[in-house]
């Protein structure tokens, strides 16, 4: 199953519960989306907030899609109420990770879907979505770097990680270049400005290669992990510091 058998098929599962639309936002509508190994981020509203019939029915749609294919392991979907969208702070039930959580539309999220998102079916974002400003826009970003992504980088082990090796470096990246040009940009642009910004050339490069080459060719020393690690945290920290002095 391939990724738009998989959405035809997700946009059928959704139908019992009448959806209003389903959007994609994420590197599926910025064009930078490589099958098997980008997540498909999705946004359903549907007419109503999601009782426990729909919550069984979501649920079990996303096991089924999950059980036919592994592409549908990144198929990740919020399930938004038009009564109850327009609030950025508000956690909305999402499938992620293989299970159901809450997690916030961030303005980062809204301002994608404004600018460039994907109508899968239904209206379109700028129909049902209130607009995010500038000033909206760019306090979110400078919160999330300081709130989240800095104390994050005082935790040592999770850094070993590829996943938070890469989504720091390259929503740092994003996060520099919004807040200084007011413009959002994808993962493989934001890869290309790392260099600009400093980040170490070793951990750009072993970015690039797992995520757009052939990840066979990782380094085979074996402390790379944790020298990748260090080199990481040791950039970003004072990165961030920056950041936030100049934006905050």
């Amino acid at each position: 199953m391939r990724t738009e058998t998989l959405l035809d098929a997700f946009l059928r599962g959704l139908e019992p519960l009448r959806p209003l639309a389903l959007w994609a936002h994420g590197s599926l509508a910025g064009g930078d989306y490589q099958e098997g190994r980008s997540d498909l981020d999705l946004i359903a509203v549907l007419p109503g907030p999601a009782g426990p019939k729909a919550l069984w029915r979501v649920a079990t749609l996303h096991h089924r899609l999950r059980a036919a294919t592994p592409l549908a392991g990144g198929l990740h979907c919020s399930y938004l109420a038009p009564d109850t969208l327009a609030d950025p702070e508000r956690r909305h039930l999402t499938w992620a990770h293989g299970g159901l959580l809450r997690r916030r539309v961030t303005p980062v999220t809204r301002r994608e879907l404004h600018e460039f998102g994907r109508v899968l079916h239904g209206a379109a974002p700028t129909a049902l979505l209130p607009a995010v400003s500038g000033p909206q826009l760019d306090d979110f970003i400078v919160r999330d770097q300081r709130d989240f992504w800095r104390p994050a980088v005082r935790r040592t082990r999770q850094w070993r990680q590829d996943i938070w090796v890469d989504l720091g470096l390259l929503t740092f990246a994003r996060a520099t270049v919004t807040l200084r040009e007011g413009r959002l940009i994808t993962k493989r642009e934001a890869l290309a400005e790392l260099p600009v910004l400093g980040a170490p050339a070793e951990v750009v490069a072993d970015i690039a290669r797992r995520r757009y080459a052939d990840p066979a060719t990782a380094p085979a020393d074996g402390d790379w992990p944790a020298r990748r690690a260090r080199l990481t945290r040791a950039y970003l920290g004072p990165a961030i510091d920056a950041l936030v002095t100049t934006y905050g």
